[in-house]
């Protein structure tokens, strides 16, 4: 276990952005990982724990406390079960699954970021979430003082949510457990769209798992969605906001107000989300709006490939980024009366 004292924490997150710690831990084991959160606990220090640091918006003063930076490894495949530590790098181990034959999480390729942080965020792109595969979590449970397994039922996935990110101070995601599929190197059934369109065929088809991952690699790419350090349309943490979800009323009142701003022949896209909800696009509130691809004038703008993409041009602060993420936010409510919420956990700050 390696300590640091006054830390740097930027260079640990995809926005590079963010003061220091007070101190940084990375831990290569579970037992490191224990027994560093085990002391923060007892001594009552906040603690920030950090993976990938694909998700994370830290304040410009840092962290006053012990930042935890899990660095396990560990990547088990046994038939279709797969076990990952929570330090193992997902875009990785994603094409490792593929390598092997294996098919359901192949969609979700390039997405940045550690494997513990998966089932917090119930990650998922291109018609794909961890939950469908996910069979159990193990975790450190800090209320409990001990290590526990979470069976899939019990983690209370939904969209970009589930029991760790509802409750974020309880749970330490140690290892991820998945349930694959051996469909003879084919895809799982493509569910979304834009994947079908790109491969020439229709939704629930299957196509080499490789072929895939190779599609969903492009199109992320096309949108700034694979790191590089040389792009600064890469430095940022992805879709900055969730798609939002609408109750049967709201949907209406936002039609209406799509209709007075941009006319009654405009549809908005709508995707059923269950129990009556609609799911609409936050790129498209985003765009419609009048927060184009590259808008901002500042160290922060809008990524010139991907409008959901809230990007550092390369000396941005905190602060310069949290501006341009309110202003969108505003923007979209008074144009459409829709409230955007962040995805990145934010740390020391709020918008």
């Amino acid at each position: 276990m390696q300590e640091r004292h006054d830390a740097p924490l930027a260079p640990l997150t995809t926005f590079r952005l963010g003061g220091p710690a007070t101190r940084l831990i990375t831990a290569g084991t579970d037992d490191e990982v224990v027994a560093a959160v085990r002391e923060a606990d007892e001594t009552g220090t906040p603690l920030l724990v950090i993976g990938g640091g694909s998700n994370l918006v830290i304040s410009d003063k840092g962290f006053d406390g012990t930042a935890l930076r899990i660095a396990t490894t560990g990547f088990h495949l046994d038939g279709t079960r797969l076990e990952l530590a929570a330090g193992e790098n997902w875009s990785d181990a994603v094409a490792r699954t593929v390598e092997a034959g294996l098919a359901g999480i192949e969609c979700m390729a390039g997405i940045p970021g550690s494997a513990g942080a998966t089932p917090i965020q119930n990650v998922g792109a291109y018609g794909q979430e961890v939950s469908s595969t996910i069979t159990e979590v193990v975790a450190y449970d800090r209320r409990a003082g001990e290590v526990v397994t979470v069976p899939n039922a019990d983690c209370a996935f939904s969209y970009r949510h589930s029991r760790f990110k509802e409750d974020p101070t309880r749970y330490v995601v140690l290892r991820v457990r998945f349930e694959l599929e051996d469909a003879g190197g084919m895809s799982a059934p493509l569910k979304y769209p834009e994947t079908a369109r790109a491969l020439g065929v229709e939704a629930g088809d299957r196509v080499p798992a490789a072929v895939a991952r190779e599609t969903v690699l492009r199109l992320r790419a096309g949108k700034g969605m694979v790191l590089d350090a040389s792009d600064h349309d890469t430095w940022s943490a992805g879709s900055f906001f969730t798609n939002p979800i609408l109750t049967a009323a709201e949907h209406t009142a936002f039609m209406t107000r799509v209709a007075e701003r941009l006319g009654a022949d405009v549809a908005p896209p709508a995707f059923p989300a269950g129990d009556g909800l609609i799911k609409t696009s936050a790129a498209w509130l985003i765009d419609k709006a009048g927060f184009t691809k590259g808008y901002g004038s500042g160290p922060a703008r809008i990524s010139t490939k991907h409008t959901l993409a809230l990007t550092n041009r390369g000396q941005a602060t905190t602060e310069d980024l949290l501006a341009l993420a309110r202003e969108v936010r505003d923007g979209v409510h008074e144009a459409f009366g829709v409230t955007l919420v962040n995805e990145p956990v934010t740390v020391g700050v709020s918008l």
